[in-house]
């Protein structure tokens, strides 16, 4: 089963992006990801719309975070993503006219409100600011210092 990975892509773009004072261009970015710049586009246009990221057009222009890392959650991108499914199972039928699988979507369903009452909540708990420094400390581990270098400006 395919996973929605759209979360994880979109948190690996913000953290490269809060590394950087200019902005970033959807082709920049797209190849840091290995995806199509439109792919980009169109995931950090939902972003714009929750006042995650600003862009500008033009030379100079691309994508920038426009809010301190500190004030983004996870759960703030969650839901700049329009909220996607959270648990890949589900009841087999909604609702059975069988009492045993009554029974079985009962149990099911209260255990999957359980385990997403459980990882929103984290969601909402964990900063981009939090990630940002846990990303540094694991350079610093690993005896870099300073800022990350990445390639992502190839003319440079």
């Amino acid at each position: 089963m395919k996973r929605d990975s759209r979360l994880s892509g979109v948190l690996h773009v913000l953290l490269h992006m809060a590394e950087t004072n200019v902005p970033m261009t959807s082709e920049a970015l797209a190849n840091m990801m290995k995806t199509n710049p439109v792919v980009i586009r169109r995931v950090l246009a939902g972003l714009r719309e929750h006042q995650l990221v600003c862009s500008a057009k033009g030379h100079g222009g691309g994508w920038q975070i426009c809010r301190a890392l500190d004030t983004i959650t996870l759960h703030d991108i969650y839901l700049a993503l329009d909220e996607p499914t959270l648990l890949a199972m589900g009841n087999r039928t909604e609702a059975p006219g069988c009492l045993v699988e009554a029974a079985v979507n009962s149990a099911l369903n209260h255990a999957f409100v359980e385990a997403e009452t459980l990882l929103l909540n984290h969601f909402r708990s964990v900063t981009l600011a939090q990630l940002s420094e846990d990303f540094h400390q694991r350079m610093q581990a690993r005896g870099f210092s300073g800022s990350h270098e990445h390639a992502i400006f190839p003319e440079e």
